[in-house]
Protein backbone atom coordinates (compact mmCIF):
# COMPACT_ATOMS: atom_id res chain seq x y z
CA UNK A 1 0.00 0.00 0.00
CA UNK A 2 2.92 2.37 0.40
CA UNK A 3 4.28 1.77 -2.81
CA UNK A 4 0.46 2.77 -4.66
CA UNK A 5 0.74 5.94 -2.18
CA UNK A 6 3.86 7.20 -3.43
CA UNK A 7 3.78 6.05 -6.93
CA UNK A 8 0.41 8.19 -7.09
CA UNK A 9 1.92 11.16 -5.14
CA UNK A 10 4.53 11.22 -7.83
CA UNK A 11 2.20 10.49 -11.08
CA UNK A 12 0.14 13.76 -9.41
CA UNK A 13 3.00 15.77 -8.73
CA UNK A 14 4.82 14.71 -12.13
CA UNK A 15 1.40 15.93 -13.66
CA UNK A 16 0.76 19.04 -11.87
CA UNK A 17 4.28 20.20 -13.33
CA UNK A 18 3.14 19.46 -16.69
CA UNK A 19 -0.10 21.42 -16.63
CA UNK A 20 2.12 24.70 -14.84
CA UNK A 21 4.47 24.47 -17.11
CA UNK A 22 1.63 23.93 -20.08
CA UNK A 23 3.31 20.99 -21.74
CA UNK A 24 -0.17 19.47 -21.76
CA UNK A 25 -0.54 22.20 -24.68
CA UNK A 26 0.29 20.37 -27.84
CA UNK A 27 0.64 23.99 -29.60
CA UNK A 28 3.55 24.84 -27.29
CA UNK A 29 5.32 21.31 -27.82
CA UNK A 30 4.60 21.88 -32.04
CA UNK A 31 6.42 25.35 -31.42
CA UNK A 32 9.29 24.00 -29.60
CA UNK A 33 9.73 21.72 -32.32
CA UNK A 34 9.62 23.82 -35.14
CA UNK A 35 13.07 25.60 -35.15
CA UNK A 36 13.03 26.85 -38.29
CA UNK A 37 9.49 28.85 -37.47
CA UNK A 38 8.09 30.79 -34.29
CA UNK A 39 10.45 29.08 -32.12
CA UNK A 40 9.33 28.67 -28.22
CA UNK A 41 12.09 27.70 -26.18
CA UNK A 42 9.82 27.31 -23.04
CA UNK A 43 10.39 23.47 -23.16
CA UNK A 44 14.01 23.68 -23.14
CA UNK A 45 13.79 24.82 -19.71
CA UNK A 46 11.53 22.69 -18.53
CA UNK A 47 13.45 19.84 -19.77
CA UNK A 48 16.30 21.35 -18.55
CA UNK A 49 14.76 22.05 -14.79
CA UNK A 50 13.84 18.27 -14.82
CA UNK A 51 17.74 17.29 -15.57
CA UNK A 52 18.34 18.60 -11.27
CA UNK A 53 15.83 16.38 -9.32
CA UNK A 54 16.90 13.24 -11.57
CA UNK A 55 20.55 14.22 -10.93
CA UNK A 56 20.01 14.33 -7.55
CA UNK A 57 18.26 11.16 -7.56
CA UNK A 58 21.19 9.40 -10.03
CA UNK A 59 23.39 10.59 -7.00
CA UNK A 60 21.37 9.50 -3.85
CA UNK A 61 20.21 5.98 -5.38
CA UNK A 62 24.06 5.38 -5.80
CA UNK A 63 24.15 5.81 -1.80
CA UNK A 64 21.04 3.85 -0.74
CA UNK A 65 20.87 0.36 -0.59
CA UNK A 66 17.31 0.03 -1.34
CA UNK A 67 14.83 2.70 -2.70
CA UNK A 68 11.86 4.07 0.19
CA UNK A 69 8.86 2.30 -0.85
CA UNK A 70 10.51 -1.01 -2.65
CA UNK A 71 12.86 -4.01 -1.66
CA UNK A 72 15.15 -3.34 -4.72
CA UNK A 73 16.06 -0.54 -7.45
CA UNK A 74 14.79 -1.73 -10.33
CA UNK A 75 17.53 0.04 -13.19
CA UNK A 76 18.05 -1.59 -16.55
CA UNK A 77 21.05 -3.64 -17.17
CA UNK A 78 21.20 -3.53 -20.77
CA UNK A 79 22.98 -1.05 -22.48
CA UNK A 80 22.70 -2.58 -26.25
CA UNK A 81 20.85 -0.45 -28.60
CA UNK A 82 18.86 -2.95 -30.37
CA UNK A 83 16.26 -2.58 -33.10
CA UNK A 84 13.05 -2.82 -30.59
CA UNK A 85 14.56 0.38 -28.67
CA UNK A 86 15.46 2.18 -31.86
CA UNK A 87 11.94 1.48 -33.40
CA UNK A 88 10.17 2.37 -30.31
CA UNK A 89 12.20 5.73 -30.15
CA UNK A 90 10.71 6.43 -33.83
CA UNK A 91 7.93 6.24 -33.16
CA UNK A 92 8.29 7.79 -29.89
CA UNK A 93 9.47 10.99 -32.07
CA UNK A 94 6.87 10.63 -34.75
CA UNK A 95 4.15 10.55 -32.39
CA UNK A 96 5.41 13.61 -30.46
CA UNK A 97 6.36 15.68 -33.95
CA UNK A 98 2.98 15.58 -35.49
CA UNK A 99 0.35 15.59 -32.40
CA UNK A 100 2.35 17.62 -29.65
CA UNK A 101 1.52 14.84 -26.77
CA UNK A 102 3.39 12.53 -25.09
CA UNK A 103 1.95 9.80 -22.92
CA UNK A 104 2.66 11.85 -19.24
CA UNK A 105 1.34 15.48 -20.57
CA UNK A 106 -1.57 13.15 -22.11
CA UNK A 107 -3.01 11.69 -19.27
CA UNK A 108 -2.35 15.27 -17.51
CA UNK A 109 -4.26 16.63 -20.59
CA UNK A 110 -7.84 14.31 -19.96
CA UNK A 111 -8.00 17.39 -16.44
CA UNK A 112 -8.67 19.60 -19.17
CA UNK A 113 -11.26 17.52 -21.48
CA UNK A 114 -9.94 18.37 -24.56
CA UNK A 115 -10.90 15.95 -27.02
CA UNK A 116 -7.99 15.60 -28.58
CA UNK A 117 -5.95 14.18 -24.87
CA UNK A 118 -8.99 11.44 -24.99
CA UNK A 119 -8.46 10.36 -28.67
CA UNK A 120 -4.50 10.24 -27.61
CA UNK A 121 -5.01 8.30 -24.87
CA UNK A 122 -7.41 5.93 -26.65
CA UNK A 123 -5.01 5.55 -29.42
CA UNK A 124 -2.00 4.90 -26.75
CA UNK A 125 -4.47 2.47 -24.75
CA UNK A 126 -4.89 0.52 -28.16
CA UNK A 127 -1.40 0.27 -29.22
CA UNK A 128 -0.62 -0.80 -25.71
CA UNK A 129 -2.94 -3.62 -26.05
CA UNK A 130 -2.02 -4.63 -29.41
CA UNK A 131 1.75 -5.16 -28.86
CA UNK A 132 0.39 -7.17 -25.48
CA UNK A 133 -1.67 -9.48 -28.31
CA UNK A 134 1.75 -9.43 -30.53
CA UNK A 135 3.79 -10.31 -27.61
CA UNK A 136 1.97 -13.17 -26.47
CA UNK A 137 1.52 -14.66 -29.88
CA UNK A 138 5.47 -14.47 -30.19
CA UNK A 139 5.99 -15.74 -27.04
Amino acid sequence: MNRLIVAVLCGLLFGAGMVVSDMINPARVLAFLDVTGAWDTSLAFVMGGALIPSAIAYLTRRRMDAPVAADTFHVPESRIIDTPLVGGAVLFGLGWGLVGLCPGPALAALTTGAWQAFVFVGALVAGMALFRLTLDRNA
